[in-house]
């Protein structure tokens, strides 16, 4: 997982406090979490492909196709919006690009479409972190906090675990939000300062079961620090 410089979620007037000691610990949790999205232990080898919708506000819909293959590290991202195509393909360290059918790209369609190996990489990474969770948060460079929060958002009650990571990975401040019954993920949020309540909160509703692994159906962003909607992401099975 590369740097992440997403925005996410937090309402500053809501206190989180440590659970109490007859709590579960932040590990189990974590793991209770994971058991209710992946039961079957199937990320790690997860070899599939799927479809997100992203909707945002006075810009046109952009349908993203992605294809996951694990055991052979190849990534691709076929991504469709206003009238335009392109796509990477990701094979461990190869990258190769395409715009509406052509690898013959321009630097100033290339500077227009943000078409490079780069960018590339770092939505790799965006998606298979976002519909990686919880499961990626036993990657190396990952820091769970060992206290376990309970936290009251938008009227409902979550047991919520913090995290952060190595320097090298992301600099960002998360928390994960879990029903306390049945331990599915419904919010999650970060900072890049928390004393400034920047970043975004990300509402999650609904499931949608890719290869056995229960994923958000829809996740609603918004900015922390005035709660403005940013747009939705839907995920289609293929």
């Amino acid at each position: 997982m590369v740097r992440y410089c997403f925005m996410f979620l937090t309402l500053g007037f809501i206190s989180i406090a440590p659970v109490q000691a007859q709590s579960p610990s932040a590990e189990e949790v974590l793991q209770k979490a994971i058991a209710f999205h992946d039961p079957n232990g199937n990320w790690e080898s997860l070899n599939t492909t799927f479809k997100v919708v992203m909707e945002t506000p006075d810009r046109p819909l952009r349908t993203s196709t992605i294809a996951v293959d694990f055991p052979q590290q190849e990534f691709t991202l076929d991504v469709e919006q206003d009238g335009n195509s392109y796509l990477y393909k990701i094979n461990k360290d190869s990258c190769e690009i395409t715009l509406n059918g052509s690898n013959d790209i321009s630097e100033e369609e290339a500077e227009k479409f943000r078409l490079n190996c780069e960018r590339g990489n770092f939505m790799k990474d965006y998606y298979t972190y976002l519909y990686g969770l919880p499961m990626k948060l036993n990657d190396p460079g990952t820091h769970l906090d060992p206290k376990l929060y309970n936290k009251t958002f938008k009227g409902k009650k979550y047991v919520v675990l913090k995290v952060t990571y190595d320097a090298e990975v992301g600099t960002d401040t998360w928390y994960f939000y879990f029903d306390p019954t049945t331990y599915a993920m419904e919010v999650y949020q970060f900072y890049h300062d928390e004393s400034k309540n920047d970043g975004e909160y990300i509402l999650l509703n609904g499931l949608e079961e890719i290869n056995g692994i229960k994923m958000p159906k829809t996740r609603a962003w918004y900015l922390n620090k005035d709660d403005k909607y940013l747009g939705t992401d839907t995920l289609e099975k293929i």
